[in-house]
C-alpha cells in the first residue's frame, strides 16, 4: 500500500510541476519566461547545448524541452516520426519562440524536405547526438529549419 501512495505522491508532484511556466522533463509548460533578444548572426554557440527550451501556439503558449542543431547558419529541430504536439502547432502556425540558456529568440519555422539538407542535417546529428535520427525516410519524419521572423 505505501508503494502505491509513493508512486501517487510522485504523479502529484510531476503533474503540479508541470503546470508551471517551463515544461518539467517530459511535461509541457506555457509561455517561456526570460529576455528576449534579436537572433544572433551567428548560432554555433548552440553546438555546446544539447537541449533548449521552445513555445509554440502564440494563442496558448505551449513549451517543450528539445535537442537542437545548429547547421549552415540555421537552427533545426527534429520530431521524427512523431507528430507530437508542438509539431502540430507549428503547422498552423509556424511562429515560436525558443530559449537559450535565459534568452528568448523569436523565429518561424519551415517543414524540411529536400532529402540533401536532411542527409546533412544527419550527418551533425550524428556528430553532436552520438546515432542517426532512427527514421530517414524525408516523407515520414519532421525536420523544422528555424529562421528570423
Amino acid at each position: 500500500m505505501s508503494r502505491i501512495r509513493t508512486i501517487l505522491a510522485l504523479s502529484v508532484i510531476a503533474l503540479s510541476m508541470s503546470a508551471c511556466s517551463r515544461p518539467f522533463v517530459f511535461f509541457p509548460g506555457g509561455q517561456l519566461a526570460g529576455e528576449v533578444a534579436p537572433p544572433p548572426a551567428d548560432w554555433s554557440f548552440t553546438d555546446e547545448i544539447s537541449t533548449i527550451q521552445i513555445e509554440t501556439n502564440p494563442a496558448d503558449p505551449y513549451s517543450v524541452n528539445i535537442w537542437v542543431l545548429e547547421l549552415e547558419g540555421a537552427l533545426y529541430l527534429h520530431a521524427g516520426a512523431n507528430r507530437a504536439a508542438w509539431v502540430e502547432h507549428l503547422e498552423a502556425d509556424p511562429r515560436l519562440r525558443i530559449k537559450v540558456d535565459e534568452t528568448i529568440y523569436e523565429l518561424v519555422s519551415a517543414r524540411v524536405t529536400d532529402a540533401d539538407e536532411f542527409a546533412r542535417f544527419a550527418e551533425k546529428y550524428e556528430e553532436k547526438y552520438g546515432g542517426r535520427p532512427r527514421n530517414e525516410n524525408i516523407a515520414e519524419i519532421y525536420l523544422l529549419r528555424l529562421t528570423n521572423r
